[in-house]
């Protein structure tokens, strides 16, 4: 992990799981809302030590990365979805662009009704 828990992290690797990488996932809402889910992405181990070189540099604001989903968000699920992640502003983690998977693709793209969706979270 880069930092002392797995919330304060943003990268990880578990023995015998993975590697991942943290996330961001930006859902644009109705009536001018949005909310932004912190979404951890599973990436090739082989990528992990690349990631980590540039993470801090400024090569970072060019960090294009492909992973899948490695944890379901309510209320649409998508675990395992497919995403690309690329960095829209070096001071942030990277964000989820784009998906081949139907409905994490919607979710990226489409506006939802903010009340439907505020209503479903924890």
């Amino acid at each position: 992990m880069t930092g002392p828990t797995a919330n304060e992290s943003v990268m990880m690797q578990v023995n015998g799981v993975g590697a991942f990488v943290r996330a961001l996932l930006p859902v644009r809402l109705s009536g001018g809302y949005s909310v932004t889910f912190g979404v951890w992405v599973a990436v090739d181990p082989s990528e992990l030590q690349r990631v980590f070189e540039v993470w801090w540099k400024p090569e970072y604001a060019q960090l294009h990365l492909h992973g899948y989903l490695a944890n379901e968000l309510t209320p649409w699920g998508l675990l395992r979805a497919p995403v690309t992640l690329g960095v829209r502003d070096p001071s942030q983690t990277p964000y989820c662009l784009s998906s081949d998977n139907p409905g994490l693709n919607a979710l990226l793209t489409e506006e939802w009704g903010h009340e439907e969706v505020l209503d479903a979270l924890p």
